[in-house]
């Protein structure tokens, strides 16, 4: 048939079609897309629609540019009080939301220093594991108020922390997983933050190279500790949403409708 287009041509036509997971931003290197993922009943998530990122207080005008571009809308801070207020931020056209987690992994860090404490790496993953051990129970109603932001509508939108990797790395997992996406996969995204992220620079003597390394990036052992109080506590992710998020069945239809292709 004539013009009919090869099979090589039509993969080479479909990459160029695909969006690109990290939007490239100069000012948020975390900023990247949920979408792509296999997901319910063999649909997948929808690009351009849900959002993770690290702060979003340094964007460039060309970065501002791109998201207006996307229609991004809505933008959800997890970051605490004093986080949000040394870096503000406002976005032209961009509600912006806090759902404040205080850092406490940073505060305990803190405070073992200034105690003279010389932090191990290994001490350091002993405490990661802690932050999403308490991300399960004592931020359980944070998580629950960005879901009830995703069922309202489907306009462009982001969540996001500091760096983006463990508030913003777990409720991406729960995201995910309440679509459907395999634990898998949902692991391999959370991982990418050691891709993308820029360790932010910090003064000498702060603490040792190695306990920077693993605060500053993500671990499986991290996101593991919180999903097994999850398995343990609740009896799996499906009870935990249901009972601690008030995503039930019905809602699980809605995020469905609103973030799987058709």
């Amino acid at each position: 048939m004539a013009g009919a287009i090869g099979p090589r041509k039509k993969a080479k036509w479909k990459a160029m079609q695909t969006p690109t997971r990290s939007l490239n931003l100069i000012g948020a290197t975390n900023f990247r897309d949920l979408g792509g993922y296999a997901a319910q009943g063999g649909r997948a998530v929808r690009w351009r629609k849900l959002f993770r990122s690290d702060h979003l207080a340094a964007l460039t005008p060309e970065d501002l540019a791109t998201l207006a571009k996307l229609g991004l809308s809505r933008a959800y801070d997890f970051r605490g009080v004093a986080e949000r207020a040394a870096v503000p931020y406002a976005l032209p056209g961009v509600a912006s939301y806090s759902l404040s987690i205080e850092p406490t992994v940073v505060q305990r860090m803190k405070d073992l220093l200034e105690a003279g404490h010389k932090l191990t790496a290994q001490e350091t993953v002993g405490l990661m594991q802690q932050t999403y051990r308490a991300f399960v129970h004592d931020n359980s109603h944070r998580f629950a108020e960005l879901f009830a932001q995703l069922l309202d509508n489907d306009t462009p939108l982001v969540f996001h922390c500091t760096a983006g990797k463990d508030r913003t790395g777990f409720a991406a997992a729960l995201i995910l997983l309440a679509l459907g996406v395999s634990r898998p996969v949902v692991m391999q995204d959370y991982l990418l933050t050691n891709d993308f992220f820029r360790m932010p620079h910090s003064p000498p003597g702060l603490a040792p190279q190695e306990v920077l390394d693993v605060l500053w990036r993500v671990q499986e052992d991290f996101l593991d500790a919180a999903l097994q109080v999850v398995e343990h506590d609740y009896g799996g992710v499906q009870q935990y949403l249901v009972k601690q998020l008030g995503v039930g069945p019905t809602e699980q239809a809605r995020l469905e409708a609103l973030y799987l292709q058709a």
